[in-house]
């Protein structure tokens, strides 16, 4: 509903005001600290603050297995990590297919869940578990509880209470007009999100909110990679020039990202509008990492959401994924 995702952007920065309390915690490894290694198994938008929490902590051991079962490792590679089973609904089946390729394994686990069969398999078998607020707010606009429950897992306490100062912080209704600007000049086209390596999960969520908010198609991808493929996609001729005339380039470029990054940044501009390509800025902005971060995310759900009005599209709910799942559960 319109009203149901307009407050849920309005009220992101509260999330961080959540305090996660582990269920089980006596099962957790004793050894477990900031520094172990970490898996988290999740999909949709159960594993992207994961994704923003290795932007934002590269240094953090957290692998991310998007997918049935278990990554390929070795079992004893396997229980040198902390499992962390992440599904918003408790109901993912490839999550809960995960959890019992775990206890097969006889994996260190966790589970986050709002509630579900996953929380319910946590209870029956003493796995340690955390129990996301039920706020009725869509998977992908929950980053903030998903970061902090993840910390909390991690035994991290100083880092759930540093990004907790974001709940002052950060004032989303501040991003609304830059949102909306990026809505009138994408009008009509599809977007592609680019970003530095190290932003990728930023850009991935701008992709994400624009497909499942905005109800378009859209992609992203990263520099310096896509300097090497991609973009010579856009090198079109006259029969293949109309297929480029679609897209309009989103550049989500970061003041402290890698100098020749910056420099590839302006000379793929001067090259593809040489093209007759049209390139669009959304600058990062703000004193610190997180402000800068999630800032970028605030101006990218204000912007999915008033493209979503401006198609007549509704916002907040995904009902073809809804679909696909009741046919795949009837398969």
């Amino acid at each position: 509903m319109k009203n149901g995702m307009e407050r849920a952007i309005k009220n992101f920065a509260k999330q961080f005001s959540f305090r996660p309390v582990i269920k089980n915690s006596g099962a957790l490894p004793r050894s477990r600290n900031s520094k172990g290694k970490h898996l988290l198994i999740g999909m949709g938008g159960s594993h992207l603050s994961a994704d923003v929490l290795k932007c934002l902590r590269p240094g953090h051991h957290l692998v991310i297995h998007s997918d049935y079962g278990l990554p390929p490792m070795s079992t004893a590679h396997l229980k040198e990590h902390l499992v962390i089973l992440s599904s918003y609904s408790g109901n993912t089946e490839e999550t809960i297919n995960a959890f019992h390729a775990g206890r097969r394994a006889k994996l260190n686990m966790a589970v986050i869940a709002v509630g579900g069969a996953l929380l319910e398999l946590a209870k029956e078998h003493g796995v340690p578990y955390i129990v996301l607020p039920e706020t009725g707010i869509q998977p992908r606009m929950a980053l903030g509880f998903g970061m902090l429950s993840i910390l909390a897992l991690m035994g991290n306490g100083r880092e759930i209470k540093a990004l907790g100062k974001l709940s002052a912080k950060l004032h989303p209704g501040l991003h609304e007009k830059a949102g909306r600007a990026i809505t009138r000049e994408l009008r009509g086209s599809v977007p592609v999100f680019y970003s530095s390596v190290r932003n990728e999960a930023v850009a991935k969520n701008w992709k994400i909110k624009f497909n499942e908010t905005g109800k378009i198609p859209a992609f992203y991808n990263v520099l310096p990679e896509m300097n090497h493929n991609e973009m010579t996609g856009f090198d079109a001729v006259s029969k293949s020039r109309p297929l480029s005339k679609s897209f309009r380039l989103v550049f989500l470029r970061d003041s402290s990202d890698h100098p020749r990054v910056k420099k590839r940044f302006g000379i793929m501009e001067k090259i593809l509008k040489k093209r007759g390509l049209a390139v669009l800025h959304a600058d990062f902005s703000g004193k610190t990492r997180e402000e800068r971060v999630f800032g970028s995310l605030l101006t990218a759900d204000w912007a999915s959401y008033h493209t979503a009005l401006g198609y007549g599209a509704e916002p907040e709910q995904v009902p073809m994924v809804e679909e696909f799942k009741k046919l795949l559960n009837d398969a």
